[in-house]
């Protein structure tokens, strides 16, 4: 189940979310990208929603999981 929940996660970094980012790119100018970390995660719920398996119950808890994602990648 990690294997096709990090597929999928993949799969929406790469596609939907350059999009999203280019739709909400004003947003992300006047927060300075903070708003970057909200869009990681509804991608993280997006994810859970469409992987068998990968439960996020809230969005509190989708956003600390994007936030150690965004860390861990900037690392």
């Amino acid at each position: 189940m990690a294997i096709l929940a990090a597929g999928i996660m993949g799969v929406v970094n790469a596609v939907i979310r350059p999009l999203v980012l280019l739709l909400t790119l004003p947003i992300n100018l006047v927060t300075l990208g903070l708003f970057t970390l909200v869009i990681n995660a509804v991608m993280l719920q997006f994810v859970a929603y469409l992987a068998p398996g990968f439960i996020i119950e809230t969005f509190r808890a989708a956003f600390w999981g994007a936030l150690i994602i965004s860390l861990v990648s900037w690392l």
